[in-house]
């Protein structure tokens, strides 16, 4: 595991976000001596309650009445977050990122959406000097005041947010006067936009197979979630042009299936799920937790390479991403998957999500779509 993992928080109000370089601190919270980790973000717990206190510490000093966003170290408005145009991840498009969403304002699964994103550094080779620990504890700061300002006047679960955290290399040498920048770290929040998805609950989403391949792992490793995703947006456009609504599935050189553009892909056949193995697609934190739930269910989980010809003949095909959670996939190529329309097992384990996270995730949508500008 690289080095950045394994440093703890030298100065907790600046690695939080809360606290300027170079200015001193007065809470006595900031004096306490705070734990190394010298184990992976797998292994421990990513939340050391004296960090989030004195992330807590600062938010109570600074009154903010607008979005908050937090980039290096430092809490921003939303709308002063930028990138310098020399930086490596707007020139070149290397940018490291993940996607979390909130369940009534929390952040969901952060453990496994750190862990990805500290696999996705270290196979890229960017190391920041924020630890896990102090960019998830910022994340959820950031994510708890914005979805305070979202919900005012409503139930908490009324509406919740999509979390985004993005690292890119820094400025590049050859337009900084010949010097290499610092890698940047950036967090910001956004309204989940139900009216995308709503209504797919119980339509269903329909597929094109396109020409547009995945990215050969010679290029860069499929198990890292980077923005360079110029073949997701030439798919999309492709699909879309093939029948309109409907979302592209991308397969390797070979026809091995991969994903779609937003989602993980998982067929059933009778009491089995199977799903792409890691090196076919990169593997999903949904996707993660949608096992879990089959698993308990009694569903046989299965990682295995198919190709379209198999995936037609499933019983019912599964799409998991972050902001929806689950949906079914009910067309391929126009062709129908079963009966063409979600299926029980696709309702069994969205009810079973539901119940785990005391939220219904599609009164959710349905509430927010009619609440979203346009609807």
């Amino acid at each position: 595991m690289s080095e950045y993992l394994a440093r703890g928080i030298s100065s907790v109000g600046r690695a939080s976000g809360w606290q300027p370089e170079g200015q001193g601190f007065e809470s006595p919270i900031l004096h306490s001596n705070l734990p190394t980790y010298e184990a992976s973000v797998s292994q421990r717990k990513l939340y050391d309650r004296k960090a989030l206190l004195a992330v807590e510490y600062f938010m109570n000093r600074q009154v903010h009445s607008s979005e908050i966003a937090w980039q290096n170290g430092k809490v921003l408005p939303r709308n002063q977050l930028s990138i310098d145009p020399g930086d490596a991840g707007f020139v070149l498009g290397a940018t490291i990122t993940e996607q979390l969403r909130t369940i009534g304002g929390d952040l969901f699964l952060p453990d496994d959406h750190a862990e990805r994103l500290a696999n996705s550094l270290h196979e890229v080779g960017v190391h920041p000097d924020e630890t896990m620990q102090s960019i998830f504890s910022a994340a959820n700061q950031v994510a708890s005041h914005n979805h305070r300002l979202l919900t005012q006047n409503k139930y908490p679960t009324d509406n919740d947010l999509g979390v985004i955290i993005f690292i890119t290399p820094g400025l590049l040498a050859a337009q900084n006067n010949g010097l290499t920048g610092k890698p940047s770290v950036s967090i910001h929040t956004f309204p989940l936009a139900y009216s995308l998805w709503a209504d797919s609950y119980a339509s269903g989403i329909n597929l094109q197979c396109v020409g547009i391949q995945q990215v050969p792992e010679e290029c860069w490793p499929i198990t890292a979630k980077v923005r360079s995703r110029l073949h997701y947006f030439l798919a999309e456009q492709e699909a879309s042009t093939s029948e309109k609504g409907a979302r592209p599935l991308l397969s390797h050189a070979d026809g091995r299936i991969s994903e779609t553009s937003t989602a993980n892909v998982a067929a059933l056949y009778g009491r089995t799920i199977v799903t792409p193995p890691d090196r076919d697609a990169l593997p999903g934190v949904s996707m993660l937790y949608l096992k879990n739930l089959a698993q308990n269910a009694g569903f046989h989980w299965e990682s295995r390479s198919f190709k379209r010809d198999e995936l037609l003949t499933a019983d019912e095909v599964f799409l998991t991403s972050t902001p929806w959670c689950v949906l079914a996939a009910v067309q391929i190529d126009r062709k129908p998957i079963g009966k063409g329309v979600p299926g029980p097992v696709f309702h069994e384990l969205l009810n079973a999500w539901s119940e785990n996270v005391s939220l219904d995730l599609v009164e959710q949508a349905r509430i927010g779509k009619m609440r979203q500008p346009g609807s």
